[in-house]
């Protein structure tokens, strides 16, 4: 056991949702010591993210001591390896971070340029290549994110039917805020391929704010700031990223197609769209309105607009339904519509996490 623990944590971790493969135990053995493994080894690998449990619901050999098992959590917890929060009783947990939830947004989130950051760059791009990526998010019928459209690329008549589908009400259900840098473009930046969209606009909500703020990878932020980020997000561009469900939601990312991990695959068409995201909008465009101006084939983060006759044209196949591109419309030619027959949202960020693991297998 002691010459392949770190393949046997790669292992477990799969069992939430990380694909095995050599270069997630790569990376495992860069931040963890052997003994460290086998104390992270003892974390349940669990349904729902963000789930802490205490020392006391731990299974771990009676040869093994309690308080040095407590004592490689804390330092675990403080180099941002692990997730650690208050569980329902109120008693210090911890929990193993999961695709998304953690890892490996924690080795980037303060926006930091170090030598470590670097290295953990390199080892994570070699990793989240597109056959894993296409594991940890596209293997499901329900899709752990979804795209929300910018607001004002929203007919009223549209904004009416479900409040879920707008960003000022994910924000008004949130109660505790944090901002982070984006961990994609902080990324890119260490690899000297920086673009030039805004760094911090990675939004957490409640417990995952709460962790974030405490180990000091984010800043702690009001709801009008949070708001202003999504404003300012969007005016560049951006797109909104949630998680896909109608309530609860813990993060919103605002990415562009130049770095981050889902929009970069899609306008590369690296992976179809519907295999990696939960899309339930697409774009029509006004033939009677269109002047063939080319602000919304400039601005499309996905690729997804032509140029014919003097008319956009969207690819419906890989059009995110983000809104972007009508926010730029002078002309009100662009409608941001439902999809057909679109798929009912998980009601909560639990109940999605257990219908991941069910379709999964997990």
């Amino acid at each position: 056991m002691e010459n392949n623990i770190h393949e046997l944590l790669a292992r477990h971790l799969a069992m939430t949702g990380l694909p095995f493969t050599d270069g997630l135990v790569d990376i495992l053995k860069e931040n963890f010591t052997t003994n460290e493994a086998k104390v992270a080894m003892m974390l349940p690998a669990t349904d729902i993210p963000l789930k802490p449990v205490t020392i006391d619901e731990m299974a771990y050999p009676d040869d093994m001591d309690r308080k040095f098992i407590a004592e490689t959590l804390e330092n675990l917890a403080a180099r941002k390896l692990i997730f650690s929060s208050s569980t329902e009783t109120r008693k210090r947990g911890y929990a193993l971070h999961q695709a998304g939830f953690g890892f490996p947004q924690s080795f980037f989130w303060t926006g930091k340029k170090t030598a470590y950051a670097l290295k953990m760059t390199k080892l994570v791009l070699k990793y989240f290549n597109r056959t894993v990526t296409q594991q940890a998010f596209g293997g499901m019928n329900t899709k752990a994110y979804r795209y929300i459209p910018v607001h004002r690329s929203l007919k009223p008549d549209v904004q009416a039917v479900l409040p879920h589908d707008r960003m000022d009400q994910v924000l008004d259900t949130a109660e505790r805020f944090a901002v982070a840098h984006c961990s994609c473009r902080v990324q890119a930046g260490l690899m000297e391929r920086a673009c030039d969209h805004p760094l911090e606009v990675c939004l957490k909500f409640d417990e995952m704010a709460d962790y974030l703020i405490e180990q000091g990878l984010g800043r702690k932020i009001t709801r009008k700031e949070a708001k202003d980020i999504v404003r300012h997000a969007a005016e560049a561009g951006l797109v909104h990223f949630v998680d896909n469900a109608a309530g609860k939601v813990k993060h919103n990312c605002n990415c562009c197609g130049c770095s981050c991990w889902n929009v970069g695959m899609i306008r590369r068409r690296r992976i179809p769209r519907d295999e990696l995201m939960a899309v339930y909008f697409i774009r029509r465009t006004d033939p009677d309105l269109c002047t063939g101006c080319e602000a919304c084939f400039d601005i499309c983060p996905v690729a997804a607009i032509t140029l014919e006759e003097g008319m956009a044209r969207v690819d419906e196949n890989w059009c995110i339904g983000c809104g972007v591109c009508a926010v730029k419309c002078e002309f009100d030619a662009v409608n941001i519509l439902y999809r057909k027959d679109p798929k009912a949202i998980p009601t909560d960020f639990e109940t999605l996490h257990k219908l991941i693991r069910e379709q999964d297998g997990r």
